[in-house]
């Protein structure tokens, strides 16, 4: 470089570092320290993977629950009795699908009605050890218009839900012990047996499904003393009419008490537990962002250090010609350097931990690019804050004071 020195009467000035000898020249400075880079890289690291990663999963999880809600629809509302003034339980009149369905844009209706029956794997378990399990009568239409699949066997049909048939919901299934459906599984319900014909998959949309074992409806009135009214009646309804559906179904299910009538939307609860995991991503991002302070402290410390450890090595760029904006650009330049590796290895390591989690959720892997993008960003701010003080330090360094100090 040239120096400021004057020579045969004319004043040189110093020569100008390019983009390339400042890396160059960064790059060095963290070469001739490995480990103590790569532990202050790191805390970078955590910082950003943290953030990442929540950003990513909560992304992920979002993406899965559009694509339930694309396959289930959002157009499914379901119609309960609420209680009377008086505070009783209330009920729905026996028509009320036959009502619903007068609707206009209501595609159709079913509906499943709570008996008193409860079941048992077989006839010797005590009684108070049931499982929670709701014995409902249901009926044929029940599958196709509420979304819900088979995992195993088959569902009721014009011949069997008039016999001892039942489905049993997949946690249902799962604690009755059944695995599979068949003619030789049986269980013990309202005090006869009833074969297993078919196992559900788990219902997102209708998750009371899942802790149920379905019968007949006329099985149900004829040996389990059903009452024939319906507990809950699910309507499919055109989508983009949906809300209009659900301001008149309460009038239309029961005219004379509307009051005593809940109505909701299922895919609405999907979304409010969606919700719920704001809170939890709110925490993990605080942790992230306080990960991310003490990496750039990390970094501020690592600077200061260096610049006390290369005292000797300012003072002889200073008598060499180097200007005091060279030197600030160059530990500047290191510090960014730094953190632009602990940003890059961060981001690498978010993706990959969203990935995993990802696919062990089997949801689709979804990593915004405005994240990626926002963590180096926010990886080469901190690093121009923690590096601005050692790099003014070290330029204000005059060659004699660090030259004799070294």
């Amino acid at each position: 470089m040239l120096t400021s020195r004057r020579r045969n009467g004319t004043r040189l000035t110093p020569a100008r570092l390019s983009p390339a000898d400042v890396v160059r020249v960064g790059g060095a400075g963290l070469r001739a320290r490995p480990l103590r880079v790569f532990l202050s890289a790191l805390g970078i690291s955590i910082g950003i993977a943290a953030m990442l990663a929540v950003v990513g999963i909560s992304a992920s999880s979002q993406e899965d629950l559009n694509r339930q809600l694309s396959a289930l629809g959002t157009n499914l509302l379901s119609v309960g009795p609420g209680q009377t003034l008086f505070g009783d339980d209330s009920h729905l009149p026996s028509e009320v699908e036959e009502m619903i369905e007068r609707i206009e844009p209501v595609h159709s209706a079913t509906s499943v009605g709570s008996t008193d029956a409860r079941v048992y794997r077989n006839q010797h378990i005590p009684s108070g050890q049931s499982g929670s399990i709701a014995v409902q009568a249901a009926k044929l239409d029940l599958l196709k218009d509420t979304g819900a699949k088979l995992a195993s066997g088959v569902w009721l049909n014009e011949a069997t839900h008039r016999y001892p048939a039942t489905v049993l919901g997949s946690l249902a299934a799962d604690r009755l012990g059944v695995v599979h459906a068949g003619p030789e599984q049986r269980v013990w319900l309202g005090g006869r047996w009833f074969t297993v014909v078919g196992i559900l998959e788990p219902a997102p949309l209708t998750p009371e499904l899942d802790t149920s074992a379905l019968v007949g409806w006329p099985v149900a009135q004829e040996r389990l003393d059903f009452d024939g009214y319906p507990t809950t009646v699910y309507t499919r309804a055109e989508e983009e009419h949906v809300t209009a559906v659900q301001e008149v179904l309460a009038a239309t299910a029961n005219p004379q008490n509307p009051n005593e009538v809940d109505v909701s939307r299922p895919s609405d609860a999907l979304a409010a537990k969606q919700a719920t995991d704001a809170t939890l991503n709110a925490l993990l991002l605080g942790l992230g962002g306080v990960a991310l302070l003490v990496g750039g402290v990390g970094v501020a410390n690592t600077m200061v250090i260096s610049v006390l450890e290369r005292r000797a090595e300012i003072g002889l760029r200073r008598s060499l010609g180097a200007t005091r904006g060279q030197i600030r650009l160059q530990f500047l330049a290191e510090s960014l350097l730094l953190s632009a590796i602990g940003g890059l290895g961060g981001v690498a390591l978010g993706i990959g931990v969203t990935a995993a989690y990802a696919t062990s959720q089997g949801w689709p892997s979804i990593v915004p690019v405005w994240a990626t993008v926002g963590g180096v960003a926010a990886t080469m701010i901190i690093g121009g804050i923690a590096g601005f003080y050692p790099a003014v330090r070290a330029a204000r360094m005059s060659p004699t004071e660090a030259l004799a100090t070294s």
